[in-house]
């Protein structure tokens, strides 16, 4: 089996969350431990960093592994969902597991998928761990997909936690609360492991403390150790960041080529969590997170995050998608100067369509768009749900037209602004 016919396989017989949704989640871990169990349990060979969280855990993971990286660490990386290509979602050192190495394992182990019949996230992390495992990784930094006390990946036994902060996201399936949610993600917390939380959040922080307690995991609250509360764009590009510890200068001049004010935040949780790993024993030196940081796209690959694609006009993107990342994204777009401000918008149907269209500019003129995903909510009916709240535009059936003609209508001094979905960045980029 070639890798066409691999990736053909895996998306035509394995429900994906990606594309049909609720369908395609399992409701508990039996099948990722069978998988395990089959391909004799390669999540034992390295040491793994656990994150989780709604908004922030990829930017995270990917700062974490290229400061694990540069560190002389052999690294692996784990996330979801991919932008453009499906081995995005398995790294060594930054570089994507081959097509030959996919195929490999689809065909070696055909005949038990198709026994078992797991779901593609099932299967993609189980093939991610087996393939750290053939590449001696020392330690694998694994993003969870959705929620985490039934998340695949969450059969692993990490030597940190990390839970980056709750937000409102698939609350049909992690619950209708912000407790609730919490809940589901405090389930990566483990006996005697350290957890980091990003964000002190009144109404939900006696949830991981009481989840600490019971475990007896270290807890600790990024931004009580860790203040990042100012930042400049520099002239070629970057953020650089004025960091406090304990209120104190940290690491001045910190740089990152990840643009979102949002990064602050993540930022703080990075610096709280490789102060854990060095006291595990890890040999991480300031100048490797100096480094690791400012290096990150070009170390990891990371893409989609604040994402500048030109300049004049600005053309932005980003895959912040729900409640929280929407309200990071309108607030940075209210502060770049600007005549005009062009949306590229697009959801998918299983989202809280109104929770984030009225958080929506109503002074942005729109071109409301499907990508082409079956869970994508079609242009009409985005368009006609947005008019309830002020929202002005136009729908396009597709996104190449949708940006085809915001680029177009733009003059050099306006902004536009591709988002709502990971699938609508996906295609423009």
């Amino acid at each position: 089996m070639n890798y066409s016919k691999a990736i053909a396989f895996i998306y035509s017989t394995i429900p994906m969350f990606h594309l049909v949704g609720k369908k395609a989640y399992k409701a508990d871990l039996n099948n990722t431990l069978d998988l395990d169990k089959h391909l004799k349990h390669p999540d034992k060979s390295f040491k793994s960093i656990h994150v989780a969280g709604t908004n922030g855990k990829g930017s995270v993971s990917h700062m974490l592994a290229a400061v694990l990286q540069d560190s002389g660490y052999r690294t692996g990386l784990f996330t979801s969902p991919h932008i453009k290509d499906f081995r995005e979602r398995i790294k060594v050192n930054g570089l994507m597991i081959s097509e030959d190495e996919v195929a490999e394992f689809v065909t070696k182990n055909k005949s038990f998928i198709e026994k078992i019949q797991p779901s593609f996230f099932e299967l993609t992390t189980l093939m991610a761990f087996d393939h750290f495992r053939e590449h001696e990784v020392e330690y694998a930094v694994i993003e969870t997909g959705l929620g985490g006390r039934l998340d695949s990946t969450n059969i692993i036994k990490p030597i940190l936690s990390v839970i980056t902060n709750i937000s409102w996201d698939h609350a049909d399936l992690l619950g209708d609360s912000l407790e609730k949610i919490a809940t589901e993600k405090a389930g990566i917390i483990k006996q005697n492991v350290p957890v980091v939380i990003g964000e002190y959040q009144n109404e939900i922080n006696l949830v991981f403390e009481d989840k600490a307690d019971e475990l007896n995991a270290e807890l600790t609250y990024a931004d009580k150790i860790y203040f990042v509360n100012d930042s400049i764009q520099t002239v070629d590009d970057l953020q650089m960041f004025r960091v406090e510890k304990n209120k104190k200068p940290f690491l001045e001049g910190l740089k990152t080529p990840l643009l979102g004010n949002y990064q602050k935040k993540n930022v703080a949780t990075v610096l709280a969590s490789i102060e854990k790993l060095k006291e595990k024993g890890l040999q991480i030196a300031d100048s490797n997170i100096y480094r690791g940081i400012k290096n990150v796209i070009n170390t990891t690959g990371l893409k989609g995050r604040w994402q500048i694609l030109s300049h004049k006009p600005m053309i932005i993107c980003d895959t912040g998608h729900n409640e929280g990342g929407i309200k990071q994204i309108v607030s940075q777009l209210k502060k770049i100067k600007k005549d005009k401000l062009y949306i590229v918008f697009g959801m998918v149907a299983d989202k809280e369509v109104n929770e984030i269209l009225k958080l929506l500019p109503k002074e942005a003129i729109y071109y409301f768009t499907n990508a082409d995903s079956p869970r994508a909510l079609k242009a009409e009916e985005l368009k006609k749900a947005a008019t309830v709240f002020g929202l002005k535009g136009e729908s396009f059936s597709s996104v190449k037209d949708a940006f085809s003609k915001a680029k177009s209508s733009a003059s050099p001094d306006d902004v536009v602004f591709i988002g709502g979905s990971t699938f609508v960045v996906a295609e423009v980029l």
